[in-house]
């Protein structure tokens, strides 16, 4: 794929020592997205560009909306419940809380308000983590032995599930329940990255059906078909390319990275870690409500 570069503009210049998790509220018009590795949520006001920053306690990297006054977060011990009027987060249900060497990655919520999670080795541990599903207050195991689980996303009509653990560079695919978003059958290969440069990392799929993946190491933004095959690259002006999410029609922002940069490489990437649009024509397929469950 030849890849092109028109049409893309930095959305916020701070930079992310990890950015990830993006994800666009329509209720609230609002981009929101993490730096895992400083415990830190963005949110950024589309119509009036007002940007806005809040602490946390400890790394998180994902979020879903459960109303409009709260926030369900994905952070390294688990689910908490974020109040979006005062801030304040109320710990829900552990995800590996008794596990100090592990932490949140990507996640993404299926069509039915099915929440899939993925945990990784602090370290990038070989099959240290794992993928969860969070439905209605449960949350269970789908898939262990994961190293750096990404490009989670769904089909619109939620009957197909698709994922990738970065190391093994290998994207999955499988049937899913539209009703839960639970696992049918087992994973078939997707497509295979192999020795390609650039690891598959976070995606999304739009409205009809095409998928959009983030190649981390060489700033590129990927479209695929339903069937696998590409169909056009975007470049990203920063190497470290990490997660898309739509942001109205035809944008999606992109989340980058500048983890593991010495000067002289932030030197060579100046944009590493900034957030970008692109424009393209793309109809959006955003993540709904979370099926949420217990107080």
């Amino acid at each position: 794929m030849e890849a092109t570069q028109s049409g893309v503009t930095v959305l916020s210049e701070t930079p992310c020592r990890l950015g990830e998790g993006p994800t666009f509220d329509p209720a609230r018009q609002t981009l929101f997205w993490f730096d895992i590795l400083e415990a830190k949520r963005y949110a950024l006001h589309l119509p009036s560009g007002t940007q806005t920053v809040l602490d946390l306690p400890e790394m998180a990297s994902a979020m879903a909306v459960i109303d409009a006054e709260r926030d369900l977060i994905f952070t390294e011990t688990g689910l908490h419940i974020l109040h979006t009027a005062t801030g304040k987060t109320v710990f829900h249900r552990p995800i590996e809380a008794d596990t100090p060497a592990t932490r949140c990655n990507d996640a993404r919520v299926h069509p039915s308000g099915a929440f899939w999670l993925g945990t990784m080795g602090k370290q990038a541990e070989d099959g240290a983590g794992a993928i969860y599903r969070y439905f209605r207050g449960t949350v269970e195991v789908l898939f262990d032995r994961i190293s750096i689980p990404n490009a989670t996303c769904f089909s619109p009509d939620g009957t197909r599930a698709w994922y990738v653990d970065s190391r093994k560079r290998q994207w999955m695919t499988v049937a899913v329940d539209p009703a839960n978003g639970a696992p049918i059958g087992e994973p078939a290969l997707f497509h295979d990255f192999g020795a390609q440069k650039g690891a598959p990392d976070g995606a999304i799929c739009d409205a009809d059906g095409n998928l959009w993946l983030a190649r981390y190491g060489i700033g590129r933004l990927n479209q695929f078909s339903p069937q696998g095959n590409p169909l056009q690259s975007i470049d990203i002006p920063a190497a470290q390319t990490t997660c898309p999410a739509f942001a109205g029609d035809g944008r999606i922002a992109v989340t980058t990275a500048f983890q593991d940069l010495d000067a002289a490489a932030r030197a060579a990437d100046p944009l590493a870690g900034q957030t970008f649009l692109v424009e393209t024509p793309v109809r959006p397929n955003y993540d709904p409500p979370v099926a949420f469950g217990g107080a």
